[in-house]
């Protein structure tokens, strides 16, 4: 059974740091597309970035430079480190698995998805 298990999210102010994680089960990240989603009210859900099962990164425009998708096949967890927070990076924040090498960051593609963990940012 697939499961993709999200934390990390919290409430911090702008400029300040985070760390999510994204523990995986019943299958091994590294040979599947990941990515990191985030869902702002309102709005619709975005890409935010992903990697591939060959290790090749794709970030959003508005998280290049800020954020940093990397994985750990020994803990099979996925994670996003989010630099220089801003508010309109608050938002619920979804862990993606996809079968399909391809994926990037469209979110139709995903076969899996975890819980999410809200990421709150105050100026």
């Amino acid at each position: 059974q697939v499961l993709l298990v999200e934390s990390g999210g919290g409430s911090v102010h702008a400029g300040e740091s985070l760390t999510l994680s994204c523990v995986a089960s019943g299958f091994q990240i590294i040979y599947y597309s990941m990515a990191w989603f985030r869902r702002a009210p309102g709005k619709e859900r975005e890409g935010v970035a992903s990697v591939r099962d060959s290790g090749i990164t794709m970030y959003a425009e508005s998280a290049k430079g800020r954020f940093t998708i990397s994985q750990d096949s020994a803990r099979n967890t996925l994670y996003l480190q989010m630099n220089s927070l801003r508010p309109e990076d608050a938002a619920m924040y979804y862990c993606a698995a996809s079968t399909y090498a391809y994926s990037y960051l469209y979110d139709t593609n995903y076969n899996y998805w975890g819980q999410g963990t809200q990421v709150t940012v105050s100026s």
